[in-house]
């Protein structure tokens, strides 16, 4: 199990104990599960989780298949308990990630579930994007960029696949549909971090 400790930008989430996140990740199962086998959401009692897993938290869920990313939805704002968060955030990833079908009840066996427990993100200021790329702790921070009504989100994890910092922002400019050379002032970021397993 991997985990990338939240660090001190701004206020997080409390760290969440193995045990919880092997529970966390059991909802999630069994919210896609509930889902494929009724066609309606799992109901969550709150009162059976601790109080800190009650709290409003941002949440994301990722779902692999054979190694290869199967869905991922996720919130950027708390605004509902992180149970509630993690349980519809793994419908979601399972059957409304526009980029793939509905996920099937036969290809549920082969299904890796991940939970990313955002900390709060933090807007940073930079006068060109070279000089974002040093601001950029590759495998540790996620990416928000947004201009002009636009917005993408690279989670930590996807420095997996990009680890240099330049080609990170570029393709996250590309998965935000803004033009490859769009630079501050029209261009805003925010960083932040997750506690992943």
């Amino acid at each position: 199990m991997q985990m990338i400790d939240v660090t001190a930008h701004g206020r997080s989430h409390p760290q969440i104990n193995s045990d919880d996140q092997m529970r966390l990740l059991q909802l999630a199962h069994d919210a896609i599960a509930h889902v494929l086998k009724t066609g309606e959401e799992l109901a969550v009692d709150k009162k059976s989780w601790p109080d800190y897993l009650r709290r409003p938290a941002a949440t994301f869920v990722t779902l692999k298949m054979h190694g290869k990313l199967r869905g991922c939805i996720g919130t950027l704002e708390p605004h509902r308990s992180l149970v509630e968060d993690i349980r519809s955030n793994a419908v979601s990833a399972a059957l409304h990630d526009p980029r793939f079908p509905q996920l099937l009840p036969s290809e549920f066996a082969d299904v890796e579930i991940s939970v990313s427990v955002l900390g709060e993100a933090e807007a940073v200021s930079f006068r060109s994007c070279q000089e974002l790329e040093g601001l950029l702790r590759p495998g540790v921070d996620g990416l928000i960029l947004e201009s002009h009504g636009r917005r993408a989100v690279f989670l930590p994890q996807v420095w997996d696949n990009l680890p240099q910092p330049g080609e990170f922002i570029r393709q996250l400019k590309q998965k935000a549909h803004l033009p490859e050379d769009l630079e501050p002032p029209e261009l805003c970021g925010k960083i932040f971090q997750v506690q992943y397993f």
